[in-house]
């Protein structure tokens, strides 16, 4: 089995390739970045490319599968910029695979591509993938969505995977963390989880979390088995403020949801920190995902509880820790 792999020097590649360099069953894997990372496996060919410029056909051509991983999050306060890879670049990496007669296509969705919708019950994969509208990151990815309804009805014969985790963490993403999400207005050190001691409350606030490695399970699972479809992949349980600040044996500062909304957009305008306020609006508005056609489809289930993955994250990021790529460099120590 031959796999071309698209953004694999990120959160997720970097732990399924490994995976799939460990598969007897795959023969080949070319691993496409932007910046060819210092990573050497078995099977693996790395090759440069832009999506959203480089000709792609030459690239996927005589592929079983192509995953597709490659996502940007920043510049945050350029949305233009992100859609020209997350959505212009899929657009041509669509087409690519469709002109070279790939067989199949998984691609990295999320829990972001839904609509607004409940945290109790969970719904199943047939929620409606039309994105928060407040949320760029969201409405990027329910673009995606559509494009991929018409891939689906244009080429019945290629088999469409839709993979939607919920937010994906692992220790090795800390130094990553810091620099896309937190920025240097949060002292690393503050959230070693041992120093953690206040956590803020905001009301409605319920979100999940899955371990990284635990999702690039499931991504191999689904590059190597016949299926299809939407899968939703979190792990237990089901986050809030106060269950994680027990957990840290913190206690809680109740924060009212419009005071939350109201710092996160004027410190992201002021450039205080990178974060938009569309994060926080996904994690308030995003539903509770069940993933039972995972478990039931896949096999798959997390080995990883949400609280230990949070844990291991705020552990990374006051480390500074991250991996062999550029996207994920580890922070250089502070004098």
């Amino acid at each position: 089995m031959r796999i071309v792999l698209v953004g694999g020097t990120g959160n997720v590649g970097t732990s399924l390739l490994p995976m799939l360099s460990d598969d007897p069953a795959v023969a080949d894997i070319v691993a496409i970045a932007r910046r060819r990372p210092d990573i050497r496996l078995a099977k693996v060919t790395w090759r440069s490319a832009d999506i959203s410029t480089d000709d792609l056909v030459p690239l996927v051509a005589g592929a079983d599968a192509c995953v597709h991983l490659a996502w940007e999050v920043q510049p945050s306060h350029d949305e233009f910029a992100m859609a020209r890879t997350n959505v212009h670049g899929t657009a041509r990496l669509l087409e690519a695979v469709t002109q070279a007669g790939v067989p199949a296509f998984i691609y990295a969705s999320s829990v972001g591509a839904y609509a607004r919708g409940p945290k109790d019950p969970a719904v199943d994969e047939s929620w409606p993938a039309t994105g928060i509208p407040n949320a760029s990151y969201a409405r990027q990815k329910a673009a995606v969505e559509t494009m991929l309804d018409v891939l689906e009805t244009a080429r019945p014969d290629m088999r469409v995977v839709r993979m939607r985790p919920s937010l994906i963490l692992k220790g090795g993403q800390g130094a990553e963390a810091t620099r896309f999400f937190l920025g240097r207005l949060v002292p690393r050190a503050l959230v070693r989880p041992e120093h953690v001691g206040i956590v803020p409350d905001i009301p409605g606030l319920r979100f999940q979390v899955t371990h990284t490695d635990d999702v690039a399970r499931a991504f191999h699972r689904a590059i190597t088995q016949p299926v299809t479809g939407a899968f939703n992949l979190a792990a237990e349980p089901v986050l809030d403020m106060p269950t994680i600040a027990a957990s840290l044996d913190a206690r809680t500062v109740s924060v009212p949801a419009s005071v939350a909304r109201a710092a996160a957009e004027v410190s992201w305008r002021l450039h205080l920190q990178p974060t938009d306020r569309g994060w926080l609006e996904m994690g308030l508005q995003t539903p509770i995902m069940s993933t039972g056609r995972a478990r039931d489809v896949l096999g798959w289930t997390p080995q990883r509880s949400a609280i230990d993955v949070v844990t291991e994250l705020l552990q990374g990021i006051a480390d500074g820790a991250g991996e062999p790529t550029p996207r994920l460099r580890p922070m250089q120590p502070t004098v």
